[in-house]
């Protein structure tokens, strides 16, 4: 009978072991899947690692060895997280914030405290903490043998506060396997905690199917997804304690809104691209009052920042039908009037007949609302003056009366980011202008976004190519 019961065993055991390695495969082939437009490279190949280290632990594994995989279930939730198309700008994984030098008032934390995910929902800077606990093990008060759910909460908070450029606006706890009410309870009274309103979906091409023990794995090809993480919930929590900052809030704008701005005509002789006007139509530049609107406020708002290059793209004659001329110039004349500019010019006079970029620009900015800060002004008035023509001239104004143009208010977490060569003063200030107003920065400046990537920052940007005025 014992010889029966033990084959038995490790039948079961061989069992769990070969399913939680498909389950493992599966991962890896959804984290090759994420899309770098939404996940670093360096972040994903943390998520490969820590995958692949578990598949080269379970198969080490002997049939007699009683111990199966522990993180397989947590991976899969953090990579289920990442798979939602509300979030975006992931910048960091399953790591721990450094923390500042100040003393945490939990203890000390010298390696400082683990975030499952740095990223960015409704443009909003946001940390995820991911727990695929049975819920009968989540205790709420600490013991001998565990901390507790509120000290872990508490500490995350406050390395949150501390976390100068990497600080989030919410803070996610993410239950794949749900939460007692109790545990619920004492997260809403004790830390104002709300259960996260929107709807985590599923994969359409995956299924989960259950199996014996709660293991759940993934194979392709079904719609039948009804069960998945039907348990979960998810809970967010304000790192400040800012009314009005909360995500998917429909507030309205503080400030008299008035109908669209009045846009000066044409002058005789200036040209300006249908593709343009109709672009700067599409766009909502309904009057806003500044002093009075706040970024709380505008939440519900499709906004968009522009930095400088964006703004000279959109007025550049290159954009705009000049490029006929600019080819039909002689190499002598354009080599005079561009000097040591002159391949870069004409590689954009290539790049703008292979793919226009109004035409690009066009779906970025439809229907949304342009927002400047005044470095942002001050700049592009000035190489308008020193480079633009009258055509550029005259598109650049008609452009400014449909922006709204703020006061440069950088945020804190930005202007905590150490100035260096490629993170230059200026550029905190325009971009983290476009992040203190939960807007993502339009720019061509790629070396910057790069090097904030670098940083570990979530910062909501959108790329374009280059354009230069040409003096059109």
């Amino acid at each position: 009978m014992s010889a029966i019961v033990g084959s038995s065993t490790e039948s079961n055991s061989k069992s769990a072991v070969e399913e939680a390695k498909k389950r493992l495969r599966s991962v890896l082939d959804r984290i090759e899947s994420l899309p770098l437009s939404k996940i670093t490279d360096s972040s994903k190949g943390t998520l490969l690692k820590l995958a692949n280290s578990e598949l080269k632990f379970l198969s080490r594994l002997t049939l007699s060895h009683p111990i199966i995989s522990l993180n397989v279930g947590y991976l899969e939730s953090v990579v289920h997280i990442l798979e939602q198309p509300f979030v975006s700008g992931v910048s960091r994984v399953c790591k721990a914030i450094p923390l500042s030098s100040q003393k945490m008032n939990c203890g000390s934390h010298s390696k400082g405290i683990h975030v499952d995910i740095v990223c960015t929902v409704d443009r909003k800077p946001v940390w995820f903490i991911v727990s695929d606990r049975n819920p009968k093990y989540i205790s709420w008060p600490g013991s001998h043998r565990n901390k507790g759910l509120r000290t872990r909460v508490e500490q995350v908070l406050a390395a949150a506060h501390s976390a100068q450029s990497l600080k989030p606006l919410l803070v996610i706890l993410f239950f794949s396997n749900g939460v007692d009410d109790v545990v619920s309870q004492k997260l809403g009274d004790e830390f104002g905690a709300i259960e996260f309103g929107t709807e985590f979906c599923v994969p359409d091409s995956l299924i989960f199917t259950e199996l014996e023990g709660e293991w759940v794995y993934v194979v392709a090809n079904s719609n039948d997804t009804s069960r998945v993480y039907g348990g979960a919930r998810a809970f967010q929590l304000k790192v400040d304690n800012v009314e009005n900052t909360d995500l998917h809030s429909d507030q309205s704008i503080e400030g008299q809104i008035t109908g669209a701005a009045e846009l000066p005509e044409n002058p005789v002789g200036l040209v300006s691209s249908n593709m343009f006007c109709s672009l700067i139509s599409g766009m909502n530049f309904a009057f806003v009052d500044i002093a009075a609107a706040k970024p709380e406020a505008m939440s519900g708002e499709a906004m968009v920042n522009f930095d400088t290059t964006a703004l000279v793209a959109l007025v550049s004659g290159i954009s705009n039908g000049g490029t006929e001329r600019l080819l039909t110039t002689s190499e002598s004349e354009m080599r005079d009037s561009f000097k040591n500019n002159f391949e870069f010019v004409m590689a954009q006079v290539m790049s703008e007949l292979q793919n226009p970029i109004l035409t690009v620009l066009q779906g970025v900015i439809s229907g949304k609302r342009g927002m400047i800060c005044e470095s942002v002004r001050s700049e592009f008035n000035e190489l308008l003056s020193m480079y633009g023509g009258p055509n550029e001239k005259w598109r650049a104004s008609r452009l400014l009366k449909c922006l709204m143009i703020v006061a440069d208010n950088p945020s804190e977490r930005m202007m905590g980011l150490p100035t260096t060569r490629k993170i230059a003063v200026k550029n905190k200030i325009i971009f983290g202008t476009g992040d203190y107003w939960c807007a993502p920065t339009l720019t061509a400046n790629m070396g910057f976004v790069r090097a904030i990537s670098q940083t570990g920052m979530s910062l909501l940007t959108l790329e374009h190519r280059p354009r230069a005025l040409v003096g059109d």
